[in-house]
C-alpha cells in the first residue's frame, strides 16, 4: 500500500523510517506513563499506612520474591529463549536476536498500557498502578508478538516488525480482557490468549505478505551447524522455565505447584516423542535438528491452560505425548502442504509450534474443566481453581467447559482476522530475505579472510636453508 506511494521499490534503506519510529514512539511511551502509570500498593511508599488500613500483620503480604523469581525466569525466556531459539538461519542471527530485542523493548513498555487501561485502572483517580505481576503480564503480552515474528523471520524489516508490535499488543489486550474478564476463563500459561492467538496472527500476516518468488533467497533459508548450536540454547532456556512460564501468575500455594508439576512432566514427554518420530520419518533414522529445536517445547505450550487443572502427572505426561507427535508431524508433512496450497511461509513453523499446541491446550483444559468433580478439587477447590465467585458463583463446571472452548475460538478469530488486516509494508525484496546485511552492519567472515602462516613448535618441522649457496625454498 505505501509501498506503492513510496514508489513501489524495495528499499531496505530505513535510515529516517526508522529513528524516526523508535524516537516518536518512545517520547509516547514517556508522556503517557507520566500521565498514567504509577505505583501500584505493594511497591509505592504508601505500603505502611496500605498494611495498617488492611488490618495486614506483617510484611510477609508482601514479599517479593513471591513473583519475582517467576518474573525472571520468564523474563529470560522473552529475551534469551526466544531469541536465541530463531538463530537458526545461517546469515540471520544479528536479525533474530537483535530485533527480538527491539520487539520486546517496546512492547513490553506499550503491554503495561494497554493491559492497564483494561485492568488495573484505579476509577477513582484515572492511573494506571504497576507492580511485579503487571511486569510478567508485560512480558506474556509480548510473547505472542515474538511467536509472530517466528512465522515472518528474515521477511520483514525493523519497522514492520515495531508496527507488527503495536497492533499485536493492541489486540492481545482486547482479546485477553474478552476471555479472561468477560468469558471469565482460565489460562495461566497462555495456550489460548498467548500461543494460538501469537500463532495464528503471525500466520496470517504472512499469509498477506505471501512472496511468490521467495524462491531467490532460498540458498539463505536454512542453517548451518554452528547456528543450530545457537538455536539449541534458546531450545534449552525456553524448556528449562517453561514450568515458570505457565505457573507464573496461578493463585499462590497449590494451583502454582501443580503447574509446575504439570508443565514439567508435558515438556519431560514431548522431549521422547519428539525425538522418536524425527527417527522414524528420516532416512537411516538420523535425528533433524529443527523437530528437537521445536517439538520438544510443545508440552510445555499445550499445557497452558490446563496445568493448574487437576489434569493428573499421567495426563500430563499423555498431553506432552500427543503434542510432540503431533508437532513433529507438522515439520514434517504439513509445513511443506502449508505453503503449496495456502500460500504460508512460516519461517519458524510457529504452527507447529504455537498454534496448533496452543489450539489443542485451550480445548484440553475446556475438558479437563467440564469433567471436574467436588471428589477430585473438594468444593473449596473448585471454587479457587476456577474462580467461581462473585458474578460466576453460580457458574457450573460443565459452563466452564464451555466458556473455555469458546475462548479458545476468541484467541483464533482475533488472531486470523487481527493479522489479516494491520497494514504491513516496507519488506525487502525477495532476493533479499534471511540475510543480515540488509538491516546491520555485518563484520567480515573470518573464512573470507586469507589465512597468514604462523609458525609455531607445533607446524614446523623442518627449517628451509636460506644460505647463499641454496637458494631453493624447501616445503615446510
Amino acid at each position: 500500500m505505501l509501498g506503492w506511494f513510496y514508489g513501489g521499490t524495495k528499499s531496505t534503506n530505513v535510515r529516517v523510517s526508522l529513528p524516526a519510529v523508535c524516537f516518536v514512539w518512545q517520547i509516547a511511551m514517556i508522556v503517557l506513563f507520566g500521565v498514567f502509570i504509577r505505583y501500584n500498593e505493594e511497591a509505592d511508599t504508601h505500603w505502611q499506612e496500605f498494611r495498617r488500613e488492611n488490618n495486614i500483620s506483617s510484611d510477609i503480604e508482601n514479599d517479593f520474591y513471591f513473583r519475582y523469581p517467576s518474573f525472571q525466569d520468564v523474563h529470560v525466556m522473552i529475551f534469551v529463549g526466544f531469541g536465541f531459539l530463531m538463530t537458526f538461519l545461517k546469515r540471520y542471527s544479528f536479525g533474530a536476536v537483535g530485533f527480538n530485542f527491539l520487539v520486546a523493548a517496546f512492547g513490553i513498555q506499550w503491554a503495561l498500557l494497554m493491559q492497564g487501561w483494561f485492568h488495573t485502572l484505579d476509577p477513582a483517580t484515572g492511573k494506571i498502578l504497576i507492580g511485579v505481576e503487571n511486569l510478567i503480564n508485560a512480558d506474556f503480552c509480548v510473547a505472542g508478538c515474538l511467536i509472530a515474528y517466528g512465522a515472518l523471520l528474515g521477511k520483514v524489516s525493523p519497522v514492520q516488525l515495531l508496527v507488527l508490535t503495536l497492533f499485536g499488543v493492541t489486540l492481545f489486550a482486547v482479546e485477553e480482557y474478552i476471555i479472561l474478564d468477560l468469558l471469565h476463563a482460565r489460562d495461566a500459561g497462555g495456550s489460548m490468549v498467548i500461543h494460538a492467538f501469537g500463532g495464528y496472527y503471525g500466520l496470517a500476516i504472512s499469509w498477506v505478505l505471501y512472496r511468490p518468488n521467495l524462491n531467490l533467497s532460498k540458498r539463505l533459508n536454512g542453517s548451518v551447524y554452528h547456528s543450530d548450536v545457537f538455536a539449541m540454547i534458546g531450545t534449552l532456556f525456553l524448556w528449562m522455565f517453561w514450568p515458570s512460564f505457565n505457573s507464573a501468575i496461578t493463585d499462590h500455594g497449590d494451583g502454582q505447584h501443580r503447574a509446575a508439576i504439570n508443565t514439567y512432566l508435558a515438556l519431560a514427554s514431548s522431549v521422547l516423542t519428539a525425538v522418536g518420530i524425527s527417527s522414524v520419518t528420516q532416512k537411516k533414522g538420523k535425528l533433524d535438528m529443527v523437530h528437537i529445536q521445536n517439538a520438544t517445547l510443545a508440552g510445555g505450550v499445550a499445557m497452558g491452560t490446563a496445568a493448574e487443572f487437576m489434569i493428573t502427572p499421567y495426563g500430563s505426561l499423555i498431553v506432552g505425548f500427543c503434542c510432540g507427535m503431533i508437532s513433529t508431524f507438522g515439520y514434517v508433512f504439513v509445513t511443506p502442504l502449508l505453503e503449496k496450497y495456502l500460500k504460508l511461509q512460516d519461517t519458524c513453523g510457529v504452527h507447529n509450534l504455537h498454534a496448533v499446541p496452543g489450539m489443542l491446550g485451550g480445548f484440553i483444559g475446556a475438558i479437563v474443566a467440564a469433567s471436574a468433580t467436588e471428589e477430585v478439587y473438594s468444593r473449596e477447590g473448585l471454587i479457587n481453581t476456577f474462580d467461581f465467585e462473585g458474578d460466576f458463583a453460580d457458574r457450573t463446571v460443565g459452563t466452564q467447559g464451555g466458556f473455555q472452548a469458546a475462548a479458545c475460538c476468541v484467541a483464533i478469530a482475533f488472531g486470523i482476522v487481527g493479522g489479516g488486516c494491520i497494514p504491513i509494508w516496507g519488506d525487502p525484496a525477495d532476493d533479499n530475505c534471511y540475510d543480515d546485511e540488509a538491516y546491520w552492519e555485518v563484520p567480515e567472515d573470518d573464512e573470507s579472510i586469507p589465512p597468514i602462516l604462523e609458525y609455531n613448535n607445533h607446524m614446523i618441522h623442518k627449517l628451509p636453508d636460506l644460505s647463499e649457496s641454496n637458494f631453493q625454498v624447501e616445503q615446510i
